[in-house]
């Protein structure tokens, strides 16, 4: 690993080196926390490029919820310690150097943004997608990465590229569970050992219902607080919450 960049200048000296010239460069953008999922991102990224970046930048625009934002992990030496094996270099911007207009001006989708998480974390995806056009544009990489747990916003960042005629493949990786089906997340770490054990139960349930109705009521027999589930281009989309902490998941419907 080259360097650990907290500065844009000192970034783009390395990216403009020589040592960078005419490579291909795989991008990992992440608010860090890191676990296999990611590293299966980096992992991809590493088989598939000259050059991997990882950026690590917990980003306050994309967070309703101010508590939310002040609770979230941020294991810096741990996370550099998962990356050293896959990466170049690690991009840890400061708050103040990105949002240097203080978020005057900003990405809005105007569709599907408004949907699902969108019009439960309302904000959330202008402050994703307005940090993710800083990062290519700072990174200027040939392909990000990015996990289809997350899948609406990979399919914003998607349109995002297309839309406004970014040189980057946008790539999705698939979801990496644990051995009992959840999702690998952050936000995993915050829930209790009982808790931890009926989140298992959350893919389950999206996988064996009929359709999203019977989903959303069966997860709530099973006690879960549902903020919705809905089928979606062959795709079922769910967020619910346990022990206070909110989880996402999408499976793939007849797969």
């Amino acid at each position: 690993m080259n360097g650990v960049y907290r500065e844009l200048p000192a970034w783009r000296a390395c990216r403009d080196s020589a040592d960078w010239a005419g490579a291909s460069i795989g991008f990992v953008p992440t608010m860090g926390a890191l676990h296999a999922g990611h590293e299966a991102l980096l992992k991809r990224a590493r088989a598939e490029n000259d050059r991997v970046v990882l950026s690590i930048f917990v980003n306050p625009t994309q967070f309703n919820d101010p508590n939310d934002l002040a609770n979230y992990p941020r294991p810096l030496e741990a996370d550099l310690a998962l990356a050293a094996p896959y990466v170049d270099a690690v991009l840890v911007p400061e708050v103040a150097d990105f949002y240097r207009d203080g978020y005057r001006f900003r990405v809005t989708e105007s569709e599907l943004s408004r949907r699902w998480e969108g019009s439960h974390r309302p904000g959330h995806f202008d402050g994703v997608l307005t940090v993710v056009l800083k990062l290519l544009n700072v990174v200027r990489p040939q392909r990000a990465y990015f996990g289809e747990k997350d899948w609406q916003q990979l399919q914003l960042v998607r349109g995002m590229v297309e839309a406004f005629l970014l040189p980057v493949e946008i790539i999705g990786c698939p979801t990496v569970r644990d051995t009992d089906g959840l999702a690998l997340s952050s936000r995993n770490q915050r829930l209790s050992l009982l808790g931890r054990c009926h989140a298992a139960e959350f893919p389950q349930t999206l996988r064996n219902a009929r359709d999203a109705a019977s989903a959303a009521a069966n997860l709530k027999v099973r006690g879960f607080d549902v903020d919705y589930v809905d089928d979606y281009e062959g795709v079922r989309l769910a967020a619910v919450r346990v022990d206070g902490v909110r989880l996402i998941d999408n499976v793939r419907l007849n797969a």
